[in-house]
């Protein structure tokens, strides 16, 4: 999959398409580098599939709830400060990651080693024009 989101007017857009593309895949890893637009994206994401809560980053709680549309749990994890596995077990993440629910999970690599191994790796990459391309393999 291959998703091209050429300006902020077209995230919406661009979330809709993943959506639809996301099958039944529960863990959503994303790799991009510091303002790739990953927090944005998962933002557009959960708003996209009815998340009325606010979506910002769980940098400091490393992970949010919230409730879709459906009254379906996801959940929201950013690694960034993570330092030690450890920590990653110290919160459930087993329990997180294994309960059936979406996981939509930002800075991955940081965990790579407690990845499931159904996790699907999305790539968002900023382009010289501003634009941003999401791939994944699903």
């Amino acid at each position: 999959m291959e998703i091209t989101i050429k300006s902020i007017e077209g995230l919406r857009e661009g979330a809709r398409e993943f959506i639809k593309r996301m099958g039944a895949n529960r863990v959503f890893a994303f790799y991009g580098k510091m303002g790739a637009g990953k927090t944005t994206f998962i933002k557009a994401l959960c708003e996209e599939m009815g998340v009325t809560d606010v979506v910002n980053s769980p940098t400091f709680a490393i992970v949010n709830e919230y409730l879709d549309g459906e009254g379906e749990t996801i959940y929201h994890f950013d690694f960034y400060r993570i330092r030690r596995m450890e920590e990653v077990a110290d919160i459930g993440y087993d329990e997180y990651v294994y309960s059936g629910r979406l996981c939509l999970m930002e800075w991955p690599e940081l965990i790579e080693p407690m990845l499931p191994s159904d996790a699907v790796r999305v790539t968002i990459e900023e382009q010289p024009d501003g634009s941003r391309v999401i791939s994944a393999t699903l």
